[in-house]
Parts: structure tokens; sequence; C-alpha cells
């Protein structure tokens, strides 16, 4: 394997079955990606929102239009089909927003994993394909937007944590995405759960939160400090530091050695 290949690969497991044009689901610790052929057809994360979130959260399709759809396709794996079939979205917004949902998903889905990878052949998903991605271009995404979220704010935790706002500073700008992500802070929300009122993919949510945090708009939960050290005892002072009438002895004794 080159340099380059390496560099780009965040999942050995993923790079061989592209090699072998697998068919089936990678399961990961935070999410799972789905492959025809070798290429990424779907992907989903508890991180981020899916395709009906972005949809029907963001106003494009409400939701009884989505559940008929599940109720109708969902059996044969062709939702996403029946959605264009239907009348209900073109080809077009289908292929954008499923597109942003599969890279939304993989980047989570392809994060630093500490439980078991698996892989099920043959394994299908219920939406259905829509337009293949090759792995190697997710995973250059994935790390594309890794070194985007470090270079806008190097501190992980706020990507986890509850949102909580800071009062701008007066003249402060603000924009419209990041007023309407503010307002939906309210100190218990985290950026999951923001990305999904608002039906915003994730990492959009998480570059937000971090550049309002560079910004001082949004709390950075820095790590803990170590603990103090216990107190000492008192009389370990008493042991350690010598009586002062013996350390007087001692001078004049050792005086008085000198004088001879």
């Amino acid at each position: 394997m080159t340099a380059t290949a390496t560099a780009t690969t965040v999942s050995p497991m993923l790079t061989r079955l592209a090699a072998e044009k697998a068919t089936g689901a990678l399961l990961r610790d935070h999410g799972t990606l789905y492959l025809v052929d070798g290429r990424v057809v779907h992907a989903e994360s508890p991180s981020s929102p899916g395709v009906d979130v972005l949809l029907t959260a963001g106003g494009r399709l409400p939701r009884e239009g989505w559940d008929e759809a599940v109720d109708r396709a969902g059996a044969r794996g062709a939702v996403g089909r029946f959605l264009v079939d239907s009348g209900r979205l073109h080809d077009g917004e289908l292929e954008i927003c499923h597109l942003g949902a599969v890279f939304d998903a993989a980047f989570f889905a392809l994060g630093p994993a500490s439980g078991p990878t698996r892989f099920r052949y043959g394994v299908g998903h219920w939406f259905g394909a829509v337009r293949p991605v090759d792995t190697g271009a997710v995973e250059r995404e994935t790390l594309r937007r890794r070194e985007l979220l470090d270079s806008v704010w190097p501190y992980p935790a706020v990507d986890t944590a509850p949102v909580v706002p800071r009062r701008a500073a007066p003249g402060q700008p603000v924009g419209a995405r990041q007023r309407a992500l503010l307002a939906a802070a309210d100190g218990v929300r985290t950026p999951a759960d923001i990305a999904r009122m608002l039906g915003r993919p994730a990492f959009h949510t998480l570059l937000d939160v971090r550049r309002l945090a560079a910004a001082g708009l949004v709390e950075t939960p820095y790590e803990a400090p170590p603990p103090d050290p216990p107190a000492v005892p008192g009389w370990v002072g008493e042991v350690a530091t010598p009586d002062p009438d013996i350390a007087l002895l001692r001078r004049l004794r050792d005086a008085l050695e000198a004088a001879l």
C-alpha cells in the first residue's frame, strides 16, 4: 500500500471490502455503512440525523409523506425511489439530501472505534440505493472534516457537551444560522440534539458550534484540572522540622568544634 493510501485510510476493513466489491453492512461503534459492490450506498449513525429528519424537520417533506413511503416501499428497499416516483421529491433533491446524510453519518461511523468492526454480507438498507459513492471519497471527506474541525477550534469536548451560549460582545456579528443555533441552545441540548431539532446535518452543526466557541459565544468545557494534593497532616511538619532547641545546640556544637 502506498503512503498516500495509508494516509487516507480510516478503516482497513472498508478498504478490503471495497477491493473485493462486497455487498452488505459494515457495523462500527458509532454507525453503519451499507455497501453494494464495494461502494457506499447508505450510512446511518446515532450521532447524525437521518434522511427522514433532514427532509421533515427541514420542512421539505410532511411527516405523513415520509411514513407513507416507508410503509409502501420499505419492505422492497425502495423508499427513495418511491419519494421520487410519487412526486414528493425531484431526483436532484433526493440525491443532494441523501448524499449529505451519507457523508454526515459516515463521518461519525468512521470515527475512532474501540469495539469490534463487523461486516454482514448481503444485508441491505430499506431506503435503497440512490447514488453509490466510492469508499475512497468517503474516507477522504471524513479526514478532511476532522482536520477542518480542529483547525477551527481544537477542543472536541464541545462536540458532545450541552451547548451553553454566552453573551455576544457589543457589535459582535452573529449570522442567521448561528442565531438559530444559539436560540436552540438551552444548556441541556447537545450539538446532536440541536441538529435533529433544526433538521441540519450533525457535522455542519458541530462546525458552527466550534466556530461559536472560538468566537467566545459558546462555552468550551475544558478538561477538569487534577485535584489538589491532600493536605499534609500537622504532625508531618513536626516530625520533619527539627526542634528549635536541638537545632540551636547543634549550631553551638559545630561552633565549639571549629574553635578547638
